[in-house]
């Protein structure tokens, strides 16, 4: 086994002797059972049988809620039901996921986002119409707390189809929320499954350049599935600490190991530089909302990994406004607690 591939978790191939349906709808929970009605409903609402789709709930031990009490509310013994026997981390329970699958097809929905209607119909239709698709994402809503609909992803092409230049395009910027996309199981028998290197974030990035290395991949134009924010998640908390963007400087370090098997040194380093300076754009607009809240940790730790993840001027500049920013914020609060008294 290489050193990349001792990351990767094995995924099997379905036994011959089981019967192996088109779609396996896999959904990782972890403290999220208020949310995950939402998502049962609408993925019972386009259900075609279970001959046809495997719905299971795999749960990362959660200890806040209940998640199989709402399994067995709203779905009966329709939707199957695993509990780890403890706290397994994301990524590995993403990786259980994937191996408790039987479905020719895998969709891994978040216990928390959810999917419109004809989501599956129109996911079906690409593997059909394009046997050498490994992989087909939609376009994708990314909805808060409350389910409202916050903005949508961007347009990638004007009409649904094969993406060019896909393996280029993925290098440089995340597009892919997890809820949009569905992955063929062969693909994942082939490449193995999620990269355990990851502590809360980037795994599914590097999964998708991974994908892209080898397969087509489809792209849906319509808005078939919804990507929750919330503060309380496992990417909200990473946030906070600034262990995202420690991430993201991981998940780039790995795919930089293998890309040049695909890709010219050179074409590789353009790509993920321009990646590096994307992603600190990211951590800096996210200090600067976090300071017009006063969230002074959450503004210093993306600062400083943003500064880790790029030198470019660009960044340096707006990395120095936003600390003088939060320099001066922290001064003046002592003055003006002093004024409102």
């Amino acid at each position: 086994m290489s050193k990349q591939h001792q990351y990767r978790a094995s995924i099997s191939s379905v036994p011959k002797n089981t019967l192996q349906p088109l779609w396996s709808v896999m959904i990782p929970t972890y403290n999220c059972a208020n949310y995950l009605r939402e998502t049962l409903s609408s993925v019972l609402a386009q259900d075609p049988g279970a001959d046809v789709m495997q719905i299971e709930v795999v749960d990362d031990h959660s200890t806040k809620d209940d998640p199989e009490a709402v399994v067995r509310e709203l779905a009966g013994n329709r939707v199957s039901f695993y509990r780890q026997p403890q706290n397994v981390g994301h990524t590995k329970n993403f990786n259980t996921c994937l191996q408790r699958s039987r479905g020719k097809l895998i969709h891994i929905l978040h216990g928390d986002d959810c999917v419109r209607q004809w989501f599956y119909v129109k996911m079906q239709q690409a593997f059909n119409d394009k046997p050498e698709v490994g992989a087909a994402f939609c376009r994708h809503i990314f909805i808060n707390e409350q389910s409202h609909w916050q903005f949508i992803s961007e347009l990638l092409q004007p009409k649904s189809g094969l993406l060019n230049n896909w393996l280029e395009d993925i290098i440089v910027k995340q597009y892919i929320q997890t809820p949009s996309i569905v992955v063929r199981r062969e693909v994942y028998e082939s490449l193995g499954g999620f990269d355990s290197r990851f502590k809360f974030y980037y795994e599914d990035w590097e999964m998708w350049v991974r994908i892209a290395t080898q397969y087509a991949v489809w792209y849906e134009v319509e808005p078939l599935a919804a990507y929750r924010l919330r503060s309380a998640s496992n990417s909200g908390h990473s946030i906070r600490t600034g262990e995202n963007m420690q991430d993201v400087r991981k998940g780039i370090e790995i795919v930089q190991s293998y890309l040049p098997n695909y890709l010219s040194h050179a074409i590789v380093n353009k790509l993920l530089n321009q990646n590096r300076e994307h992603s600190a754009l990211c951590a800096l607009n996210t200090a600067q909302q976090m300071l017009s809240i006063g969230d002074v940790e959450t503004v210093t730790n993306q600062i400083q990994e943003a500064l880790k993840c790029s030198h470019s001027f660009t960044i340096i500049k707006l990395a120095v406004k936003l600390f003088l920013k939060k320099t001066v914020r922290q001064i003046l609060k002592p003055v003006n607690t002093l004024i409102e008294s």
